[in-house]
């Protein structure tokens, strides 16, 4: 019959559901560690316990070598010679025992023995613990709430104790004592000081659980969950895919008047899930996994490293961008490619600039910038920075690297070139051009002529013609007539003035031929005879 130490040993090891052996090993090493101490003895000492009895004997053994020149530690070494002297039976590699009374050993022995068994069934709990929950990884187990800490939530598993971090929390759930819930069993780290046995609540695999537990065609592998991205407490994305034809995927897990993912919602506290139809070609898993934002185009930008770009209307962009990028963020993890989402207008500048950076770009020369002086134009020359375009898209921290460019520098390279390009802020006084300063010098002759009094107008004119005229004292119908006149006369045009100078040439002609043929006829007589 076992000892009533063995008995308590063995109803030690079933609460803590460790071999027996392990406790009885404790022991025996805590004994032989407590009279060593007591002995003060550095001898290699082990102990023993009798299992029918209960008593724990100590000894310290020797190590049986076949000549005296061997021995190399004399605390733990003997001859074969000297042991047989005590021991006329023994051979080369076998041992000696000298017990060593354990009567004597006090309390303080006592409360070493008990803190080193502790400490060994401890390790010997810990070891149980990983063996029977360390190839269980991503497993969904039923806990329930021990108690709760500041940061983590306690769970007892059955047979060992798990912790749940606040990262692995849904912000949406609140625990209590002796609640039952389903946790996802993420690790097992043995070097922790507590629990071990790490779980979550915000791992996917808790939802996938949920949808197998609740959509029979998920449980018979009629319709399968191939992806699924969360941000536990806020949403989440599936995709589905069916195996029959007949089988709609997305209705089959929503379930008549969505019965199915309310329950499933109710679960998770309230979380939202979009459930997506999965597709193959991945330009149209990406505009459903986008939803509920409606995509105008996607293309494969890279290949080799999973980019796509997506293309949405203007009015899209934000909707499928997400409330602080979750839309498009779960969208990438579903898909598990990079997605670079653009609206119509930024695309449309995107291609803008493209075609003009094929076609040279605009160059200006950087001396253009009248406000930057000849001391920072030499500056900036100097760094390789001659154009104005260049010299815009540089950040205050790029032109901050530049040689003798400080802080104020570059408030002062920024202001002149937000000028150069007709930027002024309310405050400031914008500077008066030649096309601004002709533009307001022909509107104020032009207020001027408007204010002017016909009268005026015609004195003005009569004056510029270097004839001015009495106009003052004339009636409306003589400044009419005169008016006409002159319009008639401003009216000829160059053919006329010519045809002018024609009649004139002609009317002189035929006045010298008048006078000729007088002359002729006074030198002739009536008799037809020349004069005498």
């Amino acid at each position: 019959m076992a000892s009533v130490l063995y008995q308590s040993i063995e109803m030690l090891s079933r609460d803590k559901g460790i071999d027996p052996a392990v406790v009885v090993g404790a022991v025996e090493d805590a004994i032989a560690l407590a009279t060593r101490k007591y002995y003060k003895t550095q001898e290699t000492m082990r102990a023993e316990m009798d299992k029918e009895t209960g008593e724990i004997r100590a000894y310290v053994y020797k190590t049986v070598v076949e000549t005296p020149e061997e021995v190399e530690d004399e605390m733990n070494q003997i001859s074969l010679e000297q042991a047989r002297e005590l021991a006329p039976e023994v051979e080369v590699g076998g041992e000696l025992r000298f017990y060593k009374d354990t009567t004597p050993l006090g309390r303080i022995a006592a409360q070493m023995a008990k803190q080193v068994i502790f400490q060994k069934v401890r390790e010997a709990e810990r070891d149980t613990v990983f063996n029977e929950y360390n190839h269980r990884a991503g497993e969904v187990l039923n806990a329930t709430v021990k108690r709760l800490e500041p940061m983590d939530v306690i769970f007892d598993l059955g047979k060992a104790e798990a912790r749940m971090p606040k990262r692995e929390q849904s912000r949406l759930e609140q625990f209590a004592v002796g609640e039952r819930v389903r946790v996802v069993l993420l690790r097992v780290d043995r070097a922790a000081k507590g629990p071990q046995v790490i779980v979550s609540r915000a791992a996917p695999a808790l939802v996938q659980s949920l949808f197998q537990s609740e959509v029979p065609e998920i449980y018979d592998g009629t319709v399968s969950i191939r992806a699924i991205a969360r941000e536990a407490g806020e949403r989440t994305k599936i995709a589905v895919m069916s195996r029959d034809k007949d089988v709609d995927p997305v209705g089959a897990c929503v379930g008549m008047k969505g019965m199915r993912v309310q329950s499933i919602i109710r679960e998770l506290r309230g979380e939202k899930i979009d459930i997506i139809e999965f597709s193959e070609e991945i330009t149209t898993f990406a505009e459903k996994a986008l939803q509920p934002a409606k995509v105008s185009r996607v293309s494969i930008t890279d290949l080799a490293e999973k980019q796509i770009e997506v293309i949405v209307d203007d009015t899209q962009l934000s909707l499928a961008i997400g409330k602080k990028g979750q839309n498009v963020r779960l969208a990438a993890k579903l898909l598990q490619w990079k997605i670079d989402i653009k609206s119509e207008e930024e695309k449309r500048q995107e291609v803008e600039q493209q075609m003009q950076a094929m076609s040279g770009g605009p160059t200006t020369p950087i001396e253009q910038v009248s406000e930057l002086g000849e001391q920072i134009l030499e500056k900036l020359i100097a760094a390789g920075i001659t154009t104005v375009e260049e010299l815009a898209d540089m950040t205050p921290e790029q032109l901050e690297e530049v040689p003798g460019i400080g802080e104020k520098t570059v408030e002062k390279i920024s202001v002149a070139v937000r000028h150069y390009f007709g930027h002024y802020d309310p405050d400031e006084t914008r500077p008066v051009t030649a096309e601004d300063a002709n533009a307001a010098e022909g509107a104020e002759t032009e207020e001027k002529s408007m204010a002017k009094t016909p009268e005026e107008i015609l004195a003005a004119q009569a004056a510029e013609a270097g004839g001015a005229e009495e106009v003052e004292t004339l009636s409306a119908e003589d400044l009419a007539a005169l008016e006409e006149s002159r319009a008639n006369v401003d009216g000829f045009s160059d053919n006329d003035d010519r045809e002018s100078a024609i009649e004139t040439d002609n009317d002189t002609l035929d006045e010298l031929v008048a006078e000729s043929q007088e002359v002729s006829d006074e030198g002739i007589d009536t008799d037809g005879h020349d004069r005498g």
